[in-house]
């Protein structure tokens, strides 16, 4: 099974004809056993990622400061399956705001963390000819982020709750109560 949806991710980045991306718009550091990420994961962001994994056997949580997105779809499920392979918390800091491909990578989390005055916004995603929700639920081009949810949450039900929630254009901010109702907080903490 495991397997399978790595495979279902790899098949879905190479579908999409995903570009290497001629800059890499993030910065990540260590600090004893925290990995701190902010910025966009492009295609080049698993390389460093998975660098930083291998020579730093301490790390013990994935911190997701200011993030606004990813533009690569691929790179963002794939790193997201090595944080849980490595049972890694996943936190957002107060005053972190991240958005649309950084929360799906914070959904990686056992356990997710999110301090109060931080900011979750999702959106609908699009291909360029039409929006994600567009698509029938049945269609393929669901198909990888309705596994990696299902294998994060144990239900797609957030995945299209995404879909659904913010305007035309537009991100919806996640309340407290959203967090819970999805399994997308796991831990409430005051840091």
């Amino acid at each position: 099974m495991r397997q399978a949806l790595v495979g279902a991710v790899l098949l879905f980045a190479a579908a999409c004809a995903v570009v290497e991306n001629a800059t890499d718009r993030k910065e990540m550091r260590v600090e004893g056993a925290r990995l701190f990420i902010r910025g966009e994961v492009t295609s080049r962001t698993p390389a460093r990622f998975d660098a930083l994994l291998a020579a730093n056997p301490q790390l013990r949580e994935v911190v997701l400061e200011d993030m606004s997105g990813a533009t690569d779809d691929g790179a963002v499920l794939g790193m997201g399956y090595r944080i849980r392979d490595r049972g890694l918390t996943t936190r957002v800091p107060a005053g972190g705001e991240i958005f649309s491909g950084a929360v799906t990578l914070f959904l990686a989390g056992d356990p997710r963390i999110v301090a109060p005055g931080a900011v979750l916004g999702v959106h609908d995603w699009e291909d360029g000819f039409g929006r994600g929700s567009s698509y029938p639920r049945d269609a393929r081009e669901h198909a990888a982020n309705v596994a990696y949810v299902r294998y994060m949450l144990g239900s797609d039900a957030f995945y299209w709750f995404t879909l659904q929630a913010a305007p035309p254009d537009g991100i919806h901010v996640l309340t407290r109560a959203e967090m819970m109702r999805f399994g997308v907080l796991t831990l409430v903490r005051t840091n």
